[in-house]
């Protein structure tokens, strides 16, 4: 009998990754991209590209939308697709709804026309919720901080949870911070290394912030292994903090350097409305760990060191 594939929404950082583990799994994988013109550098990086199948789409697009579905009838669905960047979202307000909201609407909409047994995964963001008391669990209310892009992944939350009442497998998975050498250079820990490696001073917002950092390759691990669990929403994380002005510490650090010498504070990296913490509940961490024996280990000032050897 011919395997189902697993259809990846959108050819990122987190796509690349979990398309790494599927492999590894002996799993058929079709990701999608707006263009199949780009180099897909993080599939080259991982050193996978030549045994992925890439399949242009426009996820505001019903018609290309219910095509692929049609063609594939993938076993699961991640949907990875979407501007991430709270920066960026405020200048392309539209795009980021459109990429978030719309795409995932269309997705549902075919799944539930054609009454199919597809397994449907959102990526989503801890930035949606108000921590209670610094953690944020599934029951925390949502943020009331107006960014295009914490707004538009509420509001995919919220769409998640309504079709999922008409009985179809549907679950948003919360992430707080992944991190990856493949992420852009102007995203914190890894500008931070950079910085230190190349003996730099750096310029960097509001240090006395903590939040919940994890290594890609545990996150892809975990999301396939809660994958397989009961059909709900998750957060998957590590449940450690580590603060701003640590983060510059130990990497300066690691390089043999006095971190209070390489940097200086500039209020336009400052957020407004920011949260001093933003943990990520362990509870599905925990369960995961009882379940298949798996748990987090790269975090805190082992990820920092990962980090500055793989950069």
């Amino acid at each position: 009998m011919n395997k189902r594939v697993n259809l990846i929404i959108g050819s990122g950082v987190l796509g690349a990754y979990l398309s790494a583990e599927l492999l590894r799994k002996k799993e058929k994988i079709v990701v999608t991209s707006r263009s199949l013109k780009k180099k897909f550098s993080n599939y080259q990086y991982l050193k996978i590209k030549k045994k992925i199948k890439f399949e242009k789409l426009n996820v505001d697009k019903k018609a290309e939308v219910n095509k692929i579905i049609l063609r594939y009838n993938p076993k699961k669905i991640f949907y990875f697709a979407g501007q991430s960047s709270l920066t960026k979202s405020n200048k392309y307000k539209k795009q980021t709804l459109i990429s978030h909201y719309t795409g995932t609407k269309n997705f549902l909409n075919i799944i539930k026309k054609k009454k199919l047994d597809t397994k449907f995964f959102k990526a989503n963001s801890g930035y949606i919720f108000s921590p209670n008391k610094g953690f944020i669990h599934l029951k925390c209310k949502f943020s009331i901080n107006k960014n295009p892009y914490i707004q538009a992944q509420q509001k995919v939350f919220n769409l998640i949870k309504k079709y999922r009442k008409f009985g179809l497998n549907l679950s948003s998975l919360v992430f707080m911070q992944i991190e990856s050498p493949l992420r852009p250079n102007d995203f914190f820990i890894k500008k931070v290394c950079i910085g230190a490696k190349n003996k730099k001073k750096i310029e960097v917002g509001n240090i006395n912030t903590f939040r919940d950092y994890s290594w890609v390759t545990e996150i892809a691990r975990a999301i396939l292994l809660t994958s397989n669990l009961k059909i709900k929403d998750y957060i998957i994380s590590a449940g450690s903090k580590l603060s701003g002005e640590n983060i510059i510490k130990e990497a300066y650090r690691f390089n043999g350097l006095n971190y209070k010498k390489y940097y200086s504070i500039n209020k336009k990296f400052f957020r407004s409305n920011e949260k001093k913490f933003l943990i990520g509940s362990k509870k599905n961490t925990t369960y995961l760990k009882n379940k298949y024996n798996f748990k987090f280990r790269i975090f805190g000032k082992r990820l920092i060191r990962k980090m500055s050897k793989n950069i």
